[in-house]
């Protein structure tokens, strides 16, 4: 699964609807159901709470407290309670795409994909602009294999949002995936450029230039993730693939081992790239 792209802070309207006559405690908790004052997930959820019981709250207003505790539920890995409040949400306004995009990322978590992907698209519906619903569609299409449809939406996303790092990292990975190399290579330079020593991304670049036998620019990578983070297991397998292919066999059967050792999934990670090692 992908890294969830997060969900978007909820905006100030309760604030300017209600301000003038919260008192002190009130507008704190309005503040933390909002994000404002970079609050804990609890403290975003005390906040929520606090609107959503208090009885002054109709509509709209009513449906964005429900959708931002449905955030802050997520963000505390809670995701079918999150669920239960964006299903609030959206009775109280059918027409508030927000919650739509962040029960897709509930589902998402929760890996039903099919209905990560019909709450995105409604998002998209009542919101054609919604790079964020774009990206999170692409990573569900991804996750059930249709990689096609995941580059169209990343293609989407970024045209709406042309410097999101992350995305084009993300589609970098996808054309790798249906061995389109040199257009994949291209995005993991652009966000790069963007986002420097990024090690996902990094890892995405090193992968496609191993796939393209560019071994001294796929180790460069390789090092500088493991530079970074000694034991990540994707950078140590791609490390020990070069050193099989450079004759190193002992030095890259220990650095397979180690990476296996660490994540069972790995070396299926890179099969996905086309890349195995001798013996698989």
């Amino acid at each position: 699964m992908r890294a969830g792209i997060g969900f978007v802070a909820i905006i100030t309207v309760l604030v300017s609807v209600f301000g003038g006559i919260a008192n002190a405690q009130t507008k704190q908790q309005i503040a933390w159901c909002e994000r404002k004052d970079n609050p804990t997930a609890d403290m975003r959820n005390r906040g929520c709470t606090a609107m959503i019981q208090s009885g002054k709250y109709t509509g709209h207003n009513l449906a964005m407290a429900f959708n931002n505790r449905c955030g802050a539920y997520h963000d505390k890995g809670e995701y079918d309670v999150a669920i239960k409040d964006c299903d609030q949400a959206i009775k109280l306004d059918r027409n508030y795409a927000l919650p739509y995009y962040n029960r897709s990322l509930n589902y998402y978590k929760k890996e039903d994909y099919d209905r990560a992907i019909e709450d995105a698209s409604q998002a998209i519906r009542l919101n054609p602009a919604y790079a964020d619903a774009y990206d999170t569609r692409a990573n569900a299409y991804s996750d059930k294999g249709d990689h096609e449809r995941a580059i169209r939406d990343y293609d989407e996303s970024l045209r709406l949002n042309p410097r999101s790092p992350i995305n084009l990292a993300n589609r970098c990975d996808e054309l790798a995936l249906i061995r389109q190399f040199r257009a994949a290579l291209s995005d993991c330079d652009k966000s790069l450029k963007i986002r420097p020593d990024h090690p996902n991304t990094l890892l995405h670049r090193a992968m496609v230039h191993l796939a393209l036998g560019n071994l001294d620019d796929a180790s460069a990578d390789f090092a500088n993730v493991l530079g970074q983070k000694p034991d990540n297991a994707l950078a140590l397998f791609g490390r020990g693939l070069i050193k099989l292919r450079q004759g190193d066999t002992a030095g890259g059967n220990s650095d397979i081992a180690s990476a296996k050792a660490a994540r069972q999934d790995v070396a299926e990670v890179f099969a996905g790239y086309g890349l195995k090692a001798g013996n698989e």
